[in-house]
């Protein structure tokens, strides 16, 4: 992930290439398709087997899913400062293979859990402190162990294709990438399918237990290519260098900026071609400006304490990463709409999910037309969509990367819209039908209902993380490609806090006086219709605060090259 701050050990220049993509790939498909396998039911197994509200389970698989998105960033920066990319791969698969086996004792051994209802009095105990503390224990392990993984695991992987390294195939690169997206895309539908299934058909304990098996597997194939790796030693971290710049302008706080900047020395990286500070953000280029050349600098060059004297390229670092903070805080809030995994799967329970006169869809795996749509519309968009637009226009068509991520926020509004309307029609079914008090039950209505909102999701994430992630690639300089490919998954993790925040905020706000919480366990007393709605609200002001904001930050590179075009 973090590529720029690590060395090449020569030594080892007859390690690497191809040989070593089996076991890295296979490693990271596995593990990705043992992680993915236990979210898309949780909800379930929490409100059945724990006694667990709609709202206290979701908070907790909100809270796990952005520490699973915001450990990389810890990871990364860990692999290139101190630890290492393969050890760093390595620690995480060991401690991701602990937490989800102490997870899968939660589902064979009874005292972890809370025993099940007295039926015939509807009597249900919630589950003890202890209990409660094994099970969010094993989720924090599996947290940290899979973010691990995911923070060095595509550079891991990169690294064995290096020039210095590998002198093959031009492309070897671009075909690494391609084949790892592509077995990451391939992993999540074999959870969606085959694993789900084994979880609603076979029970708890075999469902859970056949994920550990996939980790135990991921792991040892990892450290079965150990003999073929290169490995690069760890240096220091551009995030490191961020916060120095940090640090040192608050230091430097009582420079005085001159405008004349033939008054003042900056202290510049050798090679750079940034020579000059921009006027943006001024107060940062105190970090840059060189007091004392015989005390601030050694006789190399270099600061004699980066904590107060720091390049130009930091900090022309740090502005890219605040510049770009407000469209990123839009994509933050979009976020919110895509982390609801909840309510979708207790929707699907309740509906009529037969395929012929035997076949039951798993509630959970409705999830897969997201992914499938996603997919769809990345072969759509660039076979037909650009063609099309192209004839018509009479020149190369093209959509700005703030075009797109706008166009997906529209889409993800219209995403949460289109949940209400059919929870709307779903919820009257239901009432109609007399199933007010049991939210289990199977009502006269086709699944196949969610299908335009789960595609919808699909085309709005395709189209808002593509063009979010092209978008930070080509606003940043390239010593900064590793924070770019970090900011996604940060904002995916910020998402599910706000997300919990709002649930939270509903469910207290709607139950008072005694009445039925929007977000009720009961979802046909509830009202997730008024919920989505809510949703919808705050995803048309986020569109709002999108456009206010791309204007505000101007013309991004690739328009400004489009213009200058003849």
């Amino acid at each position: 992930m973090m590529e720029q701050p690590l060395l090449v050990d020569y030594s080892e220049t007859q390690k690497g290439g191809f040989r070593t993509l089996p076991f890295i790939l296979g490693s990271a498909a596995l593990m990705n398709a043992a992680t993915s396998a236990l979210t898309p039911n949780m909800i379930l197994y929490l409100m059945n087997e724990y006694h667990m509200d709609m709202t206290t389970g979701s908070n907790i698989l909100y809270i796990w899913s952005a520490i699973t998105n915001i450990a990389p960033v810890v990871g990364a920066f860990m692999a290139d400062s101190f630890v290492g990319r393969f050890q760093m791969i390595g620690l995480g698969s060991v401690v991701t293979l602990a937490g989800m086996f102490l997870f899968w004792l939660t589902s064979v051994i009874p005292q972890a859990r809370p025993p099940p209802c007295v039926a015939s009095n509807n009597i249900c105990r919630s589950a003890e402190m202890f209990q409660l503390f094994f099970l969010c224990f094993s989720f924090a392990i599996i947290a940290i162990g899979a973010g691990a993984i995911k923070s060095s695991s595509l550079a891991f992987g990169s690294d064995q294709l290096k020039r210095e390294v590998y002198q093959g195939n031009a492309r070897a690169m671009e075909s690494y990438f391609s084949w790892y997206y592509a077995v990451y895309a391939l992993s999540i539908l074999v959870s969606l399918t085959c694993l789900v299934y084994i979880q609603v058909n076979m029970g708890w304990a075999l469902g859970f237990g056949a994920p550990v098996l996939l980790m135990l597997f991921s792991t040892l194939l990892i450290y079965l290519g150990t003999p073929f790796y290169v490995k690069l030693k760890p240096k220091s971290s551009l995030i490191t260098g961020l916060f120095q710049v940090i640090v040192a302008s608050y230091r430097n706080r009582c420079l005085r900026l001159s405008s004349q900047s033939a008054d003042i020395q900056y202290h510049q990286k050798k090679g750079s071609a940034t020579v000059l500070p921009s006027e943006k953000l001024r107060f940062l280029n105190k970090a840059c400006i060189v007091q004392d050349p015989q005390q601030n600098l050694s006789p190399d060059g270099e600061a004699t304490d980066p904590w107060r004297l720091c390049t130009v390229d930091q900090v022309e670092e740090l502005k890219a990463l605040l510049n770009v903070v407000p469209i990123w805080l839009t994509g933050a809030v979009m976020s919110i709409n895509i982390s609801q995994n909840s309510f979708p799967v207790l929707q699907a329970n309740t509906m009529d999910r037969h395929i012929g006169s035997s076949f039951d869809i798993p509630a959970a795996s409705f999830g897969i037309f997201a992914v499938i749509s996603a997919i769809l519309w990345i072969v759509l968009y660039d076979c037909l969509i650009l063609p099309i637009a192209s004839k018509m226009t009479g020149k190369p068509a093209h959509f700005s990367t703030k075009e797109r991520m706008g166009f997906g926020l529209f889409l993800s509004f219209l995403s949460v819209l289109v949940t209400a309307v059919v929870e709307v029609v779903r919820r009257s079914i239901a009432i109609k039908e007399g199933y007010s008090d049991d939210p289990q039950g199977v009502i006269p209505m086709s699944a196949m209902w969610l299908l335009p909102q789960n595609s919808l999701t699909g085309f709005a994430e395709a189209l808002h993380a593509i063009g979010q992630n092209e978008f930070y690639i080509s606003e940043f300089p390239r010593s900064m490609s590793s924070v770019a490919a970090a900011l996604l998954g940060v904002g995916m993790g910020v998402g599910s806090l706000l997300a919990s925040f709002i649930m939270t905020t509903i469910d207290d706000l709607t139950k008072r006086g005694g009445q039925e919480s929007w977000v009720s366990s009961n979802i046909n007393k509830g009202h997730y219709d008024y919920y989505y709605l809510v949703l919808a609200g705050f995803s048309l002001v986020n569109i709002l605060c999108y456009i206010v904001c791309s204007r505000a930050y101007g013309p991004c590179k690739e328009e400004v090259m489009e213009e200058e075009k003849p």
